[in-house]
């Protein structure tokens, strides 16, 4: 539908939706139902050269949470407003299965008019330069290069990476700008307050899009068992990320410009929430934790929904890229509002104590 279409960089996609890559990105029928869906584009689940990587997906553990914090059956019954939180690993296929796989994904994407994007994750940047090599080489169209991943202070050593320096991440892109030719897609991490300087970084040194933010890690004790969460720190989303993505955009997109394409991700369950990164300034958004809770009726969903809002507005998904982050003021523009803060705030009145006695 001509009404969804939109680019990224170089690259024309039938419409904004990115499915994500996750767990649910390694077998070839989970990319190919998410082809199928109608994602406008969909990210294969990465993998570099390290064993410690596959073996923690092998650990891997997933739970969703409630609004208590307390685990909650897995699946689409599960509420609007439940966090995902989860140790992850990569694919466990060996690079040169992958790669055989990933190819023959590709045909099926084109046929469907979707674009299918090869992921690697950093972990020793030499073997991670000769991978992408290979990817290019046997015609793939996209490479996402994800180095901010939530996981690096956690992993076995070598494992993957975590990048929170603009130098480095500037020094990266360009080694791996000068090994490939194909667009390339820099996944950043969202655990540094320095996502738009680590973006502009990407750009100065060759990114034709970045992607923000990776999941936060954190930590969640059980107070049932009084042990953590899964065992250890995990990588944590859901709904209430969804500003925090909005935030991150529409900085990038106030000190970048308006010619920077950005893919905003994580917090997006829904067209709507689409709509609302399109809005901060994403070109397109991905949604991951959705699908692999509620499965891939969630893309057609969303399509459908996001279609429906932008007939409503009279836009096309061009048309609303940036249309809230540009308007957006600082707190000395905004009107005074004299002691209107008194309306929030609760009585000043001493609070009983205790029973009354007879």
């Amino acid at each position: 539908m001509v009404r969804l279409r939109c680019s990224v960089g170089r690259i024309e996609l039938k419409n904004p939706l990115v499915a994500a890559a996750a767990e649910h990105m390694i077998d070839a029928a989970g990319v190919e139902a998410a082809i199928r869906a109608g994602a406008g584009a969909v990210v294969v689940k990465s993998t570099n050269e390290s064993e410690a990587a596959r073996d923690q997906l092998q650990r891997a553990e997933y739970v969703a949470l409630g609004q208590d914090w307390r685990p909650m059956p897995w699946g689409a019954d599960a509420p609007n407003d439940v966090t995902i939180a989860s140790r992850s690993g990569l694919t466990p296929q060996s690079f040169p299965a992958w790669l055989e796989q990933t190819v023959a994904l590709d045909r099926t994407a084109r046929a469907h008019d979707c674009t299918l994007v090869a992921s690697l994750i950093l972990a020793d940047l030499d073997q991670a330069v000769a991978m992408a090599r290979q990817v290019e080489q046997v015609g793939l169209r996209v490479l996402e290069f994800n180095i901010g991943t939530p996981y690096a202070s956690q992993a076995a050593k070598g494992a993957v990476t975590t990048e929170l320096s603009p130098q480095r991440v500037g020094a990266i892109v360009a080694r791996m700008r000068q090994a490939v030719s194909i667009p390339l897609w820099i996944k950043l991490t969202g655990q540094s307050e320095r996502v738009p300087d680590l973006a502009e970084a990407a750009f100065a040194s060759g990114a034709d899009s970045v992607v923000m933010a990776g999941r936060l890690l954190g930590f969640i004790p059980d107070v049932d068992t009084l042990e953590p969460m899964l065992g250890t720190s995990l990588a944590v989303g859901g709904f209430w990320n969804l500003p925090l993505t909005c935030q991150w955009l529409a900085l990038s997109r106030s000190r970048l410009g308006p010619d920077r394409p950005l893919i905003g991700i994580n917090g997006a369950r829904n067209g709507l929430d689409i709509a609302r990164m399109l809005l901060s300034g994403a070109s397109a958004a991905g949604i991951a934790s959705a699908v692999m809770l509620r499965g891939f009726g969630v893309i057609g969903d969303s399509l459908a929904e996001l279609d429906r809002w932008l007939e409503q507005h009279g836009l096309t998904a061009r048309d609303a890229v940036g249309i809230a982050a540009d308007r957006r003021k600082t707190f000395s523009q905004m009107p005074l509002r004299i002691d209107h803060w008194r309306q929030f705030i609760p009585a000043a009145t001493a609070p009983e104590l205790g029973r009354k006695t007879r």
